[in-house]
């Protein structure tokens, strides 16, 4: 792998007194710290503590309120993110920034297109228009061959190659699974020569090497002088690849440090304002004599998944590991019939036809994806309307009650611990954490005997990971059987009771809590555990 080097200065930053209010809210509250060329900082903080907002004021997105923006030594303002790019400040997005049904390359050019040389152009002029199709790929327009579609896909395929996605850069993007689409993000920013670059919660779906060839390439970019902001949750790896920890609570600078001098302990603690108790609740026993809420058996989804057999106990925290391609996901989207799927399905020990998402939540089986903003909520929707969407039959009988809505929302901003100061407000408005607590209590409105939750920490921060863990042990202990198929096996041996392994498609082992570890889940997913057993329990 290589980066090639742009020869130009590193970018130095400055915030002097950054204020930023939206309308009446005010978020950013005098933000000051600097940021010197060739460094990486980690910058930490829980949802909504401003990092977000300072960093697209820095990348043009947004303009500060009160307070100077030094970019080298000078005061900038910049109109919009093209301002900000021409002096090599690129935002890679944590949600992402594509156009879906153009291709890699062309995603990856999008904005900074290359144009053919007037030379080039003359001599497609001279062409008759019917022929043209013939000199390069067939079709092409005469629109296309003002770009130069051949070499943005040479420059796109070393971008690729940077980050180690191995696709045709002539790909659609909506071909690509969630992962590939965050290393295009990332090869994206390689390829318009980054000097300052802010990567937001960058490895959120990346597998364990997928991790390690961009942390590998990030120590690249910063021996070229390369200044990154690297926002992340994941204290494990801001401790292994960031030279300093700043660290923002309430949209204040609250300190800075040498990653070396902090432990993870101590970066949690900075972030809420108070000592955090244990991450993890305590694990309570299942009780074994009692007929599974869920039983699967060799159920196959076309493509992703092979005689996968499973079961699940009401109280039982069951997690699902395995590197992404795996097919946790699709396994469950085929059970709940939102993929094609075959296989026998038992809910309280009755066999049930699951044929789509109303006929999962008819027999008690409800699903929370792992695209919070694509798939779980509706952002522009108000919280009320999002909040019981997937039961409005309790609520509009027959015509819709709002005061019935408003009266379940203020029982759900209570009893899970939703952070807004407006009912009325729309999901949008909520940070991260709060919109999945948002997404957890509606699919738990419909009232399900099993809840299958898909990455529920998955871009949130510490605090609001806590929240979330304790509220599914809250769950457990009502008797809900609770599926957790998560990426983070840190999470997994914290909080469950079993993991079930995927590799390749199918379940190759499922491990009681007592044999949990990273080490033996990594080896069952890579296929290097030793005595590996198929699991059908």
């Amino acid at each position: 792998m290589s980066v090639e080097s742009t020869g130009k200065a590193g970018v130095a930053v400055a915030f002097d007194q950054i204020v930023k209010a939206f309308g009446p809210v005010q978020v950013l509250h005098g933000v000051s710290f600097a940021l010197e060329p060739g460094r990486v900082y980690g910058l930490l903080g829980e949802n909504g503590a401003g990092k977000s907002t300072l960093m697209k004021i820095l990348a043009g997105y947004e303009q500060p309120t009160g307070g100077v923006l030094h970019i080298n030594g000078q005061p900038q303002q910049f109109a919009s993110s093209r301002d900000a790019e021409a002096l090599g400040i690129v935002l890679i997005h944590q949600e992402f920034n594509l156009a879906e049904d153009l291709s890699v390359a062309q995603n990856i050019f999008l904005g900074h297109e290359k144009k053919m040389s007037p030379l080039g152009r003359l001599f497609k002029a001279a062409v008759p228009r019917g022929e043209q199709g013939s000199l390069g790929r067939p079709g092409a327009s005469l629109k296309g061959w003002l770009l130069d579609d051949a070499s943005m896909e040479r420059d796109a395929a070393a971008a690729l190659a940077a980050v180690g996605l191995q696709v045709d850069p002539r790909t659609k993007v909506r071909r690509l699974i969630v992962a590939e689409k965050q290393l295009v993000e990332i090869a994206k920013a390689i390829a318009r020569r980054a000097r300052l670059l802010i990567m937001d919660e960058p490895t959120a779906t990346l597998t364990p090497g997928e991790t390690e060839r961009l942390f590998k390439l990030i120590a690249q970019l910063r021996a070229d002088g390369v200044t990154i902001v690297y926002i992340s949750h994941k204290l494990d790896e801001v401790e292994q690849v960031t030279d300093d920890v700043i660290v923002m609570r309430d949209g204040r600078f609250v300190t800075r440090s040498l990653t070396a001098e902090v432990t993870r302990h101590q970066m949690a603690n900075l972030m809420v304002g108070r000592e955090l108790a244990d991450l993890y609740p305590p694990r309570d026993p299942v009780v074994r004599d009692v007929a599974p809420a869920m039983q699967v058996r060799h159920f196959n989804v076309p493509g992703w998944a092979q005689d996968a057999s499973f079961e699940v106990r009401p109280g039982e925290i069951l997690g699902f590991a395995g590197l992404v391609g795996a097919g946790r996901t699709e396994l469950f989207e085929g059970l709940m019939g939102l993929r094609p799927g075959s296989g026998t399905v038992e809910m309280l020990g009755r066999p049930v036809v699951l044929r789509n998402p109303r006929d999962a939540a008819r027999h008690g089986f409800t699903y929370l994806s792992e695209d919070r903003k694509g798939k779980g909520l509706h952002v522009h929707f108000g919280l009320r309307q999002n909040l019981t969407l997937m039961a409005l039959e309790r609520y509009a009988q027959p015509w819709l009650k709002p005061d019935a809505e408003r009266a379940a929302l203020a029982e759900a901003v209570k009893d899970y611990g939703i952070r807004t100061g407006d009912l009325d407000a729309r999901a949008s408005s909520l940070s991260g954490g709060n919109q999945q607590k948002l997404a957890l209590a509606k699919v738990l409105q419909p009232r399900p005997k099993v809840v299958v939750l898909d990455e529920p920490t998955r871009g949130v921060d510490v605090g609001a990971k806590r929240d979330i863990y304790f509220l599914i042990q809250r769950l457990a202990r009502e008797g809900l059987a609770v599926i957790v198929v998560s990426s983070e096996l840190m999470e997994l041996i914290g909080l469950c009771h079993r993991v079930a392994v995927m590799r390749a498609g199918r379940l190759v082992t499922t491990l009681d809590a007592e044999h949990l570890t990273e080490e033996e889940l990594i080896a069952h997913a890579t296929g290097t555990a030793a005595n590996e057993q198929h699991a059908h329990a």
